[in-house]
Formats: C-alpha cells, sequence, structure tokens
C-alpha cells in the first residue's frame, strides 16, 4: 500500500480550497433514439431524464469537496432558473456557495448534452460571455480579498467568459506578493497569469500549443517528448514554478524549473466519458501540494481521481474514498509466473513496446520515482521486477530489506508510470528476462553497457539496453544511514 500517498489524502479534510472562476451548469437529456427527423436525417432522442451537474469552475470546487476540503466558490452566475438549477447542484455537492454572486445582468452559462444510449448527439452552449459589469467586478474583488487570506490554496478555473478580469488577475497578483499560497491554475490563456505568482499552471496540450505559438511539430505523434523538449519555454511564459500538461488519453506531464519532468500515464477511457476530467485533475493537484506532497505525488494522486471520473459517464467527481482506493494499486502486482509469461505473449501479440527494469526498492524516493517515470517514457509497459525478502538479504545485508516485499509492491503499484510489479528469488533477473524478452531493459546509475550482467541476454532476445541516470544525492543506503545517524555515500537507484 502507499503509505506517503494515503498520509497526503487523509489531510484533505484539514484544507480550505478557495476556488474562483466561471460556474458552469452541466446538463444531459437522456434518452433513446430509433428513428429520424423529417424535416432533415437528424436523429429524434426521446428524452427519459434530465441530469444536471456542477460544470467548470463549480466541477472543479465539487472535485475538490468529494475529496474532503472545506471548500468556498467565489463566482458570478444569473439569478435565472438555470442559475437555480446550479445552486441547488453546489448545494448537494456540499460547497459553500454564498459567496456565488448572482446577477440579473448575466445568464447562466450553460452547456446542456443531448444523449441517445451511449452517443453523444449534439451539445448547446448559453450564456453570458462577456465582462463583469463595473458594479459587479468591485463586489467580487472586495471578497476576493477577505476569503483570500482564509484560504490554504487557491485553485482558478478561468475558461475566458468574462469573470477574471484584468483587474480580479490583478487583486489577486498583490494578494499572492503579500501572503502567498499555493495557487494552481487552469486557464484558456495562462500567459494573463504570468507575472501573478503561479505554483501549478494546467494547460491541455492544445492550450500548451498556443503557448509556443502555435502546434509544434511532434515526431511520430510523440506529444510527451514534444512537451518535455519545449519545458523552459512553457515555464517562461507561464511564469509557474510547476507546468502540468494534460494529454488526455497519454497521461500528464509534469514540467519544473529545476530542469526536471515527471510523467503520469492513464488507461485510455472513450472521448465520450472525458467531460470535467481536467477540473477533477486541477482540483486533485491543488488539494495535495496544499497538504504538503512533492509535485510527483499531488500528480499521481491527480492522475489516480482522473481515472475514476473518465470511467463513468458525464461530468461526476472522485471522493477521497475511491482516490485512496485508487493509489493503493492491489491488481498490478504480479505473483503467478503463469500469469507474467501470458502477459508478455499478449503483449508481443499487440505489438506493444515492453520496458522492463528491475530493483530492491526498498525505500522508494524522488530518485526511484525519476528514474521509474523516463523508464515508462522508452516504451507503452513497464514491468518492474522486485526482488524477494531473501534476495535483497543477501545483495544488501541481513538487516535489510527495511521494508517487506509487500509494502514494497504497492508503493511501485501506486505509481502511474508502473503497470505490473513481479517478483523474482533470484540475485538476478535473467529469468524474468528470458520470460518476458523485453523491447527495452533500462538500468539506473554508474553502469555501462560492457559491466551490466544481463545486457547480453537481453540483446540476445533482440532487446534494446537503455541505461538512465540516477538522481543525485537519492539513495535509500543514505537515507537509512541518516535515520541511523551515520553518512554514507550514494549508491545507483534501485
Amino acid at each position: 500500500m502507499s503509505t506517503d500517498l494515503l498520509n497526503v489524502v487523509a489531510r484533505f479534510p484539514s484544507l480550505r480550497v478557495l476556488v474562483l472562476g466561471e460556474a458552469m451548469l452541466d446538463s444531459y437529456l437522456v434518452g433513446t433514439s430509433t428513428r429520424l427527423c423529417r424535416e432533415a436525417p437528424a436523429p429524434i432522442v426521446d428524452v427519459a431524464e434530465r441530469v444536471d451537474a456542477c460544470g467548470g469552475a463549480s466541477n472543479a470546487a465539487a472535485n475538490a469537496r468529494a475529496l474532503g476540503a472545506d471548500v468556498t466558490f467565489l463566482t458570478v452566475f444569473g439569478d435565472d432558473d438555470d442559475g437555480d438549477r446550479l445552486l441547488g447542484c453546489l448545494g448537494h455537492a456540499g460547497i459553500r456557495a454564498e459567496h456565488a454572486i448572482r446577477t440579473r445582468d448575466r445568464a447562466t452559462l450553460t452547456k446542456q448534452r443531448v444523449v441517445a444510449g451511449p452517443q453523444l448527439i449534439a451539445r448547446v452552449d448559453q450564456g453570458s460571455t462577456g465582462l463583469l459589469s463595473p458594479q459587479v467586478e468591485a463586489e467580487f474583488i472586495a471578497r476576493l480579498r477577505h476569503l483570500y487570506l482564509r484560504s490554504d490554496v487557491v485553485v482558478v478555473s478561468d475558461y475566458g467568459y468574462g469573470i477574471l478580469t484584468p483587474a480580479v488577475i490583478a487583486a489577486l497578483t498583490d494578494l499572492q506578493r503579500s501572503a502567498p499560497r499555493p495557487l494552481v491554475v487552469d486557464s484558456k490563456d495562462l500567459q494573463r497569469y504570468r507575472h501573478v505568482g503561479v505554483t501549478c499552471a494546467k494547460p491541455n496540450f492544445e492550450e500548451a500549443a498556443r503557448l509556443l505559438g502555435g502546434a509544434p511539430r511532434i515526431a511520430g505523434g510523440d506529444r510527451a517528448g514534444g512537451v518535455v523538449r519545449r519545458a523552459q519555454r512553457l515555464l517562461e511564459r507561464t511564469g509557474a514554478q510547476y507546468v502540468a500538461v494534460t494529454l488526455d488519453q497519454e497521461g500528464a506531464v509534469i514540467l519544473d524549473r529545476g530542469g526536471e519532468w515527471y510523467r503520469t500515464y492513464a488507461e485510455p477511457a472513450p472521448h465520450a466519458r472525458a467531460a470535467g476530467a481536467g477540473d477533477t485533475f486541477v482540483a486533485t493537484i491543488a488539494v495535495a501540494l496544499a497538504a504538503g506532497a512533492p509535485i510527483h505525488a499531488a500528480a499521481e494522486l491527480a492522475a489516480a481521481a482522473s481515472h475514476v471520473v473518465v470511467r463513468r459517464d458525464g461530468t461526476t467527481t472522485c471522493s477521497a474514498e475511491e482516490l485512496e482506493a485508487a493509489v493503493v494499486g492491489v491488481d498490478k502486482v504480479v505473483a503467478d509466473v503463469q500469469q507474467v509469461r501470458t502477459l508478455a505473449t499478449a503483449y508481443r501479440q499487440r505489438g506493444v513496446r515492453v520496458v522492463f527494469t528491475n530493483g530492491c526498492f526498498d525505500i522508494v524516493h524522488r530518485g526511484h520515482v525519476t528514474y521509474l517515470s523516463q523508464a515508462k517514457a522508452l516504451g507503452d509497459v513497464l514491468i518492474v521486477g522486485l526482488n524477494s525478502d531473501e534476495s535483497v538479504r543477501r545483495l544488501k545485508g541481513q538487516d535489510r530489506p527495511v521494508n517487506g516485499f509487500e509494502d514494497r509492491a504497492q508503493v511501485l503499484a501506486a505509481l502511474s508510470s508502473v503497470d505490473h510489479v513481479v517478483p523474482f528469488e533470484d540475485d538476478t533477473p535473467e529469468a524474468l528476462i528470458r520470460l518476458i524478452g523485453p523491447d527495452v531493459y533500462a538500468k539506473g546509475g554508474d553502469y555501462s553497457v560492457e559491466t551490466l550482467p544481463e545486457a547480453p541476454l537481453v540483446q540476445a532476445l533482440g532487446g534494446e539496453v537503455r541505461l538512465l541516470p540516477y538522481v543525485e544525492g537519492n539513495s535509500t543506503t543514505t537515507i537509512i544511514d541518516q535515520i541511523r545517524g551515520r553518512s554514507s555515500g550514494a549508491i545507483p537507484v534501485g
């Protein structure tokens, strides 16, 4: 079980979250269709029910509340029928909306989807998208100044529909300079927030491309690689400490100003089910950062929460309990040799590029996490061979491992970069390599291909050996020695 991630989730209920942005009502007219119109070749949908849900910034707020945080929502929407429906959705989600400003000079933003069975037929958008009136803008800024100081983290969900005016952004900039808070921004135009003091900016790939001046040329469809190669430009143009570029079914790439990058992975889901997944990602990464999680852990939790919601129809949320279950990752641990053989055969038949690596992974630290993320980027599936407890004792000494196999396996399984964890009893993983026949064998540390014992076998089986650098200053042995009150030199990852 991933104790570290679960400890982060356990801190969510103590956090106060302020969400700013455009509230929307997501409505679904759900029915069946068996015939076409006479007027045109368009389907007739016999509507059986209408389902209303929080959309846009209100969905980000609903997700933060579902995770257990105390959420205050600052927004503006219409004093109309759709606004009444939206207010009901906010109340049902447990969101404090007493600071939502309702006005008759704006129509509530509404996205109404017509669905026949599993098929989305049409979406109808309506509502005011102009800038706030001077009076409403002044009231919004006054409430922002009051609520900001009572919050542990601020989330901005800016769809470009007039709520986040230049004056509002200027007020937010002043607040960040005088009393900084973790600030996560999801905006169609992130350059507007370049000087605000953003902790994490979250563009999708298309928005990142616009920041770069147009769609970058991506060789072989490698969007993640294209983002990594342009990391510095994205960080400069957003002004953020971190940039999390979401890639739909390909997961996300997280960039930071230290020059490192990290990738999360997603399981494919139909695009019709992706409504609001970005809001889930933003809310989760914001609450996790406020809870003190490092960026890679916050990204893992955000990826896990997004995976929960895309498996459902419509706009929905991920609860803290569902997130805890998602990060445990029990099914990733493969203990049966026959199951390993079956998986390897299936991947080969599908033409999936399999990456294999191995290690003790006794105390998983940032060096391990970065290394595993980079190893996964070398292919489609990452299988980790994990030394058994007895094997670790032979390699590291009788006082190791510190954590038993089950604990080590579950921590690895909680990482989205890891697809399968497989135990092995021998001192080397050669038997597993023969069984799996990986396309790539990745290893961290200061090896060379000539000094790596498994390299000849991998190459004889037609595989490629890739050596990845470990992160300096991160070593299991060093951590253990520091705990015991003595120092030791760094050793390679694994």
